[in-house]
């Protein structure tokens, strides 16, 4: 009868244990449950054991009691990553704004719902530019612009060197003399050897009439057989032209020599064509 009363009060005691838990999580959840949410918690288990005599010495009842509890760790969220750039639509955080119409011009600040209002009246698109400015710097821009702004950065991402890449500059004007031309050229062959990048710049000479863009296309077939464009010739400023040239891959080394080795097939082809119609006529 005692065993049983023993037990009874052991079950008894877990039982306003496991209740006053249970109301432990839920004030703890209620007070804290923002701040457990905001970091990635580790549930330990802590035991609680409960040892109960039994009549027979030899022999006693054991309970076991685990209970989760939390312990912070650190959070390794990665940071949010920034839209590219386009309309923001409609969700704009910003009460008052700093706006800017398609052609360039600004329109100073004004309230959110006027600049919206001002989007919808022109069927423009709102672009958000520089969000650290006090008030933020928006811009109207049509849809033309935007995919014309979108073609440039990618570009601009497309020429700049990915880590690990070397590139080396030359910098010349348009009346360079030609043995310069060919050192030049030599030293680009180098380097698109060693597999760096080479940033061409030429400048427009006073009073030269040298197409720049045919000079690009003169150095890129002294070094064809390895090289290609990585970002093609383009006007920069007024009177200078920058190219980016690389060394292909070999799938592009591939394409090169099959295309070369048909071509060459085919200009041999047309010279015996001609040997045999000479000597016909002969």
């Amino acid at each position: 009868m005692e065993y049983q009363n023993c037990r009874m009060t052991a079950f008894c005691v877990m039982k306003l244990l496991c209740q006053a838990t249970r109301n432990e999580n839920r004030y703890a959840k209620r007070f804290f449950g923002a701040l457990l949410t905001q970091t990635p918690q580790k549930r330990v288990f802590s035991p609680f054991w409960m040892v109960v005599p039994d009549p027979d010495p030899r022999k006693s009842t054991v309970f076991g009691l685990t209970q989760p509890f939390c312990t912070a760790e650190k959070s390794h969220t990665e940071p949010k990553r920034k839209a590219a750039f386009g309309s923001v639509g409609r969700r704009i955080p910003y009460r008052i704004l700093h706006v800017i119409n398609q052609d360039g011009e600004s329109l100073g600040n004004m309230h959110r719902a006027e600049a919206l209002k001002l989007m919808d009246q022109h069927d423009l698109k709102l672009v958000l530019l520089r969000e650290n400015a006090e008030p933020p710097v928006y811009r109207l821009m049509t849809g033309q612009q935007i995919h014309e702004e979108q073609l440039k950065l990618a570009e601009k991402k497309k020429a700049s060197p990915k880590p690990g890449v070397i590139q080396k500059e030359l910098s010349f004007s348009s009346a360079i003399a030609k043995n310069d031309l060919e050192t030049k050229t030599k030293q680009i062959a180098q380097w698109i050897e060693k597999k760096y990048h080479v940033k061409v710049t030429i400048r427009q000479a006073k009073d030269s009439n040298t197409d720049m863009f045919m000079l690009f296309d003169q150095i890129l077939d002294t070094v064809s057989e390895k090289a290609t464009y990585l970002s093609k010739p383009k006007v920069t400023r007024e009177g200078v032209s920058t190219c980016i040239l690389r060394h292909m891959s070999d799938k592009e080394l591939k394409a090169y020599q099959k295309m070369e080795k048909q071509k060459n097939s085919i200009v041999k082809k047309d010279e015996n064509e001609d040997l045999k119609s000479n000597e016909l006529h002969q």
